[in-house]
């Protein structure tokens, strides 16, 4: 393992900006990607405020620390929507990862490969849990307190981790594929693509849940037209009996991450803080 450990360690490479790193999670050939490997590209759609990236073919993640007099030793992936076409790097990636940094958490923010290459999303997903928990000292992190979330098509794939976590979505590559991925928790915001079975059911390859199933907390709003898809799931989870809290509000819409002015964003962190003190960190 210390091998391995150190393979990953040389692909990180230093930002200009703050102290984040950049991790790259495949050193040799990135499953199934026959594009060469290079950096992410701006989308042309920069609406909104938002800063979008696509043609993701080297994945990555960025770690964001919290000052060490925060840090809890707790973690979480970030994983940004975009409908599998873009990433939205700031509003449901980088602001996420300092909204976590500030309540003692280490947040890497996953750029995972677009556009539509979803199989490939959640082999990014899952190499990154290994990535990190094989860097967990150099980080200052516990290994068993590696949460997720999701936005949109990130808590799609959020969701498959959480439910799929006995199974690789990919050949393993070397030493570091022998770690474990399943996640200590999971949140899953105003999510796409998980009733996509007959009749907008359970879409079926999330159907293995059970009373070990990580606890998850789901948030959405009701004025959301893919709104149907975290009920699904959040009855899905109550009737296996896996640990859930789900939170349906009126108004919102789709894709606000945390940013004032919208009434779903404004109050899903404070719920969701309130989840993580009572069912994350009291597991200690």
């Amino acid at each position: 393992m210390k091998a391995a450990w150190t393979c990953a360690a040389l692909f990180i490479a230093a930002l200009s900006t703050n102290a984040q790193t950049k991790t790259y999670l495949w050193p040799g050939a990135v499953p199934g990607e026959t594009e060469a490997k290079h950096e992410p590209v701006l989308s042309a759609n920069q609406s909104g405020n938002v800063k979008r990236t696509t043609n993701v073919t080297n994945p990555a993640i960025l770690a964001f620390q919290p000052q060490p007099s925060l840090n809890n030793g707790y973690s979480v992936v970030v994983c940004p929507g975009g409908g599998y076409e873009t990433l939205a790097t700031d509003k449901e990636g980088s602001e996420i990862a300092q909204w976590f940094n500030k309540m003692g958490y280490t947040a890497f923010v996953l750029e995972y490969r677009t556009p539509q290459k979803r199989l490939g999303a959640l082999q990014d997903l899952e190499r990154a849990m290994r990535v990190i928990k094989s860097n967990a000292a150099k980080w200052k992190i516990d290994p068993d307190k590696l949460g997720v979330i999701g936005f949109s098509a990130g808590a799609d794939m959020a969701a498959k981790l959480s439910t799929q976590y006995d199974k690789n979505a990919y050949t393993p590559a070397d030493d570091l594929d022998k770690l474990p991925i399943k996640p200590a928790f999971a949140m899953i915001i105003y999510p796409g693509y998980l009733n996509d079975g007959p009749n907008r059911t359970l879409t079926p390859e999330l159907s293995k849940m059970d009373a070990n199933t990580p606890t998850t907390f789901v948030f959405q709003a009701a004025d959301d037209g893919s709104g149907g898809s975290s009920v699904t799931y959040a009855l899905a989870l109550q009737k296996a009996k896996a640990p859930v809290e789900f939170h349906l509000v009126p108004k919102g819409g789709h894709g606000y991450g945390l940013r004032a002015g919208n009434p779903a964003a404004e109050v899903w962190p404070t719920y969701a803080e309130a989840w993580l003190k009572a069912n994350v960190l009291v597991k200690k």
